[in-house]
């Protein structure tokens, strides 16, 4: 595999991984029927995927050393979906201020799923009422795409009480934070996401 596809690739085969990893396709499969390399099946069909934040994960979860060129030198990236755009002027100036962040942000629901695909962000500081679509529901739809499996969800609201916050954990986002909170605090919650 060149190193252009190697930085730029969303999803690998099991070969691939293997190649990465320097091991055989057989234990790639070995890891992926024990449930230690998440990622999906293609139906009909033998062959397996792994989206590359899962393969990050992993590799990084069992000391495999990565490969320098394996994101291509790109930065994290960071997705705010939030309406109140003095609320994204803040956040993206405050985020942004660490180099080593994308920074890109979405006004409802709809442009949200369309940056997700796209931007395929490592975090999202979501607000939680979005307008079109709320904040489960978002995370719903993320969570059953397998090419977004990696991304971590930080849900921020100024009407969740924290019973609503632990029910959310249960359903699939990565933490919360309430409005009104300290910016420190928020990129605090944003780092610890990025290092999980």
């Amino acid at each position: 595999m060149d190193k252009l596809s190697l930085a730029t690739k969303a999803v690998f085969t099991t070969g691939e991984v293997a190649k990465i990893c320097h091991v055989t396709v057989r234990t790639v499969i070995k890891w992926f029927e024990a449930g230690k390399l998440h990622g999906y099946k293609i139906p009909e069909s033998r062959d397996r995927r792994i989206p590359r934040d899962e393969l990050l994960r992993f590799m990084k979860e069992h000391g495999i050393p990565i490969p320098t060129d394996f994101d291509g030198g790109r930065k994290r990236r960071v997705l705010i979906a939030e309406d109140e755009r003095g609320i994204v002027e803040i956040l993206t100036e405050e985020l942004s201020k660490d180099r080593s962040l994308e920074v890109r942000s979405a006004s409802s629901g709809w442009e949200a799923g369309l940056a997700l695909l796209e931007f395929r962000p490592h975090v999202l500081v979501l607000d939680y009422n979005l307008g079109d679509m709320d904040g489960l529901a978002v995370t719903k739809k993320i969570r059953d795409n397998p090419t977004l499996q990696g991304t971590r969800i930080l849900v921020m609201s100024g009407y969740l009480t924290d019973e609503q916050g632990k029910e959310l954990l249960e359903k699939g986002i990565d933490d919360f934070i309430r409005k009104p909170f300290r910016l420190e605090e928020l990129v605090a919650k944003v780092d610890h996401l990025l290092e999980a």
